[in-house]
């Protein structure tokens, strides 16, 4: 699949990104990957922290288009992980939201048609599904932007699908490093009902890998994963620790959810996760995309609350053991 590809990975210096360099060199023997980010001393660190002549580091933003597209040329395949993604920041500066997350996924799709990619994953979260903040709004309409691309005029070879999953438990923008960051045994929790659909970098890097080699384009996967409550979170990492009830922030919600009801009826069943399907694919194409695939019924809702699987704190705390916290 990557043996001897150029990859391009954008926001390739966050916790994604690093971990799916590390894993992708180990496993595959890529030509190059490329680390397209705006933070120099982010390159700078990932450079002396992964020593490797396979990797080159270049500078640039998003939302620069001619940027973005002579730093693409020659790639084969593009991974689009650069968002703003922090819900209370998002809320507070909507217009640099709307330029990263939705001009610039709309650069990064000029680019890749223009540079004649072949493939592209684009990296999307639960809150894109009915949102209620700015940055659940934006992935939306960057996932319409990217499916909506299989179908454009001018494309005539690159292949764009999504990969959407909830919490990443050991990336830098999880609820973890901020509890374990409090110097307290009082934690403060928005509500204790809340659930959150919970997922290792691990299995985020080898969803996208399956993506990459199964995607006809025009998809969006989900890999089913399990839930959490809020409060056992907080009791993995303290068994001691008490609650500080502070109610639901500006855009949060209660839970989350990866496939809505809307969606039921272009989602498949693939055992380990589904597929949404685009409601522009012609029935052909469906019945490729969909091949070895279960519909779902009617009105089917993959929400944290309503999951068949949870964790429990000792589950966490041996999933924190195994892996490191970026």
């Amino acid at each position: 699949m990557f043996k001897n590809k150029y990859i391009f990975l954008t926001g390739g210096t966050g916790s994604f990104g690093k971990k799916f360099i590390q894993k992708t060199l180990k496993k595959y023997k890529p030509k190059k990957i490329i680390i397209y980010s705006r933070d120099e001393m982010k390159q700078w660190e990932l450079r002396n922290k992964i020593k490797s002549n396979k990797l080159k580091f270049i500078i640039g933003d998003v939302r620069d288009k001619d940027q973005i597209i002579r730093a693409m040329s020659g790639s084969d395949i593009v991974i689009h992980a650069a968002a703003t993604k922090i819900v209370p920041l998002a809320e507070e500066n909507p217009a640099e939201c709307i330029k990263t997350n939705v001009i610039g996924a709309l650069n990064v799709i000029d680019a890749c048609i223009e540079n004649n990619v072949k493939k592209v994953v684009a990296l999307s979260t639960d809150k894109a599904s009915n949102p209620i903040n700015l940055y659940g709004a934006s992935k939306l309409a960057s996932d319409k932007l990217f499916i909506s691309a299989n179908y454009e005029l001018r494309n005539k070879k690159t292949k764009f699908c999504v990969v959407r999953y909830g919490n990443v438990i050991t990336s830098r923008g999880s609820v973890i490093p901020f509890f374990k960051s409090l110097n307290s045994d009082v934690y403060p929790i928005t509500d204790t009902r809340m659930t959150r659909f919970m997922i290792t970098l691990d299995d985020s890097v080898q969803m996208v890998w399956k993506a990459l080699n199964d995607s006809y384009g025009g998809e969006i996967f989900v890999k089913k994963t399990p839930s959490m409550k809020i409060v056992d979170i907080a009791k993995a990492l303290n068994k001691n620790a008490k609650f500080r009830i502070i109610g639901i922030r500006p855009g949060e919600k209660l839970h989350e959810q990866l496939v809505g009801q809307d969606d039921s009826i272009f989602t498949y069943d693939f055992g380990s996760y589904y597929k949404i399907v685009s409601p522009l694919s012609l029935k052909s194409d469906i019945k490729k995309i969909c091949k070895n695939g279960k519909k779902v019924k009617k009105d089917f809702v993959y929400s944290s609350e309503l999951n068949d699987k949870f964790l429990v704190s000792e589950d966490l705390i041996k999933i924190i053991r195994q892996n490191i916290i970026d």
